[in-house]
């Protein structure tokens, strides 16, 4: 296929010639959408924010929110949750699928929680905020003893040294001598010294302004389920089938081996291209198919009009059709100026054909005869040579592929029959109201139909 096939204008004919099948298609779409829904339980989610006070980097906030999610931490949700026993069947890989945390603007951690019910899903929020903040506590010092952490205990032992040095340095010989003054001079930079570390210690101590994380209230019980709802299913899957079934005629129309062109055609049938012929008619004109269940099904649905040619062109007025008509008759006499019968072979479904055969037989006039017949393109069977001094093939182009016909000229050869000549229907517009035509007296086509052939490969 041409690039034409990426194009809006393409997108627009399949729209408007396929909008049936579109239509069926986003039917079922949201059938098969709705009815995922309803294996899937409908989930809630609801997430409790956690402070942490002080200064933090970008990478320490991701830290936190990865320790909120860890395993040591919901291995204390579910020990809680078994505890009060909701919810104990929630396990930590389980747990690892409902809960989740991410670092939000102003030092603070949005622990979520995902549940069946809007009470366990603000549950599971709670608990996982109250265990997080209890394990960083349990990290920075903060457990057991919160009025004696271990930088304060620190401070005492510092200061019971400076205490205990005062008294060595009172104790020393107060005299001037250099022992003496070397004593108490190394006592008091020891003491100096000590200071400076508890400062220090106290400056660098990651504990010191960020501890006493808090859990900013109590999560919100949700009101609404979460994406995906059961509305969202319905509409995705309508959207994705129609989308499809845009994509599937494209890629079909990209892959297709109908021929266009009448050169191509009389090449593949071995035979010389006598002309394009015009057919004025409706949309029935350019339906192709056959009859029965299936061809009423595609009628249905749209699919028995090709979307990928372009729209009819509208054509002249009657005479300038019958001009057309006349010039392919006029070339049928000069390949043999005496008189002859021709069989004209149709393929079954192709609805321009067999309308601008019948006009052929009308404007030939018997000059020459000319006898139709319907031949089948699946199994392609030709009546046996007669009277008849060759065939003449009528169809219209990007209807068939090269396969098909070559098919049809397989099954004229078996019936001795010598493609003379190929003639292609193009449907058009017609802007008179006039007759398709006038057929002179006595010229009535005859038109042979596949059950008239039988049935067989040619």
């Amino acid at each position: 296929m041409s690039d034409e096939a990426i194009r809006l204008v393409a997108i627009g004919r399949i729209l408007r010639r396929r909008w049936r099948l579109l239509a069926v298609l986003a039917v079922v779409g949201a059938l098969v959408g709705y009815g995922g829904s309803l294996l899937f339980p409908p989930r809630y989610t609801t997430s409790a924010s956690v402070l942490l006070p002080g200064a933090w980097q970008e990478r320490e906030l991701m830290t936190q929110a990865q320790i909120a999610t860890s395993s040591v931490v919901l291995d204390r949700v579910a020990a809680e949750l078994a505890r009060s026993g909701g919810g104990g069947a929630l396990g930590v890989g389980e747990l690892r699928e409902r809960v989740a945390a991410a670092a939000a603007d102003g030092n603070i951690i949005k622990i979520s929680g995902t549940g069946d019910t809007p009470e366990q899903a603000q549950r599971l929020a709670d608990l996982a905020a109250q265990q997080f903040v209890a394990f960083a506590a349990r990290l920075s010092g903060d457990g057991s003893e919160p009025e004696a952490t271990q930088p304060q205990a620190l401070r005492e032992l510092v200061a019971q040294a400076s205490r205990r040095i005062t008294d060595l340095a009172d104790a020393a010989d107060p005299g001037q001598t250099v022992e003496s003054v070397q004593t108490r001079t190394e006592l008091a930079k020891l003491r100096t010294a000590l200071q400076e570390a508890v400062n220090k210690l106290e400056q660098v101590d990651p504990a010191a302004g960020k501890a006493n994380m808090v859990v900013m209230g109590a999560a919100t019980r949700p009101a609404s389920e979460a994406p995906p709802t059961a509305v969202q299913l319905t509409v995705g899957g309508a959207l994705l089938f129609l989308l499809a079934g845009v994509i599937g005629h494209l890629a079909a129309a990209r892959v297709s081996r109908r021929l266009r062109t009448g050169p191509e055609i009389a090449a593949v049938l071995g035979s010389a291209f006598l002309g394009t012929v015009d057919v004025s008619g409706d949309r029935s004109a350019r339906r192709t198919g056959g009859g029965g269940p299936r061809a009423a099904l595609r009628r249905l649905l749209g699919t028995d009009v090709r979307w990928d040619l372009p729209s009819p062109h509208a054509s002249g007025d009657e005479a300038s059709r019958q001009v057309r008509y006349r010039r392919v008759c006029a070339r049928l006499r000069d390949q043999s100026p005496s008189p002859r019968q021709l069989l004209v072979v149709v393929p079954d479904g192709d609805e321009p054909a067999r309308r601008a055969a019948g006009q052929l037989v009308a404007e030939a006039g018997g000059d020459p005869l000319l006898r139709v017949v319907g031949v089948p393109v699946e199994r392609p069977l030709v009546p046996d040579r007669g009277d008849e001094s060759g065939a003449l093939v009528v169809l219209s182009a990007g209807t068939w592929t090269d396969g098909e016909l070559a098919g049809i000229a397989e099954a004229c050869a078996d019936a001795e029959h010598e493609v003379v000549g190929t003639v292609v229907a193009a449907a058009v517009r017609a802007r008179s109201k006039q007759s398709a035509g006038r057929r002179p007296e006595g010229a009535v086509p005859v038109l042979v139909g596949a059950e008239d052939t039988g049935s067989g490969s040619g």
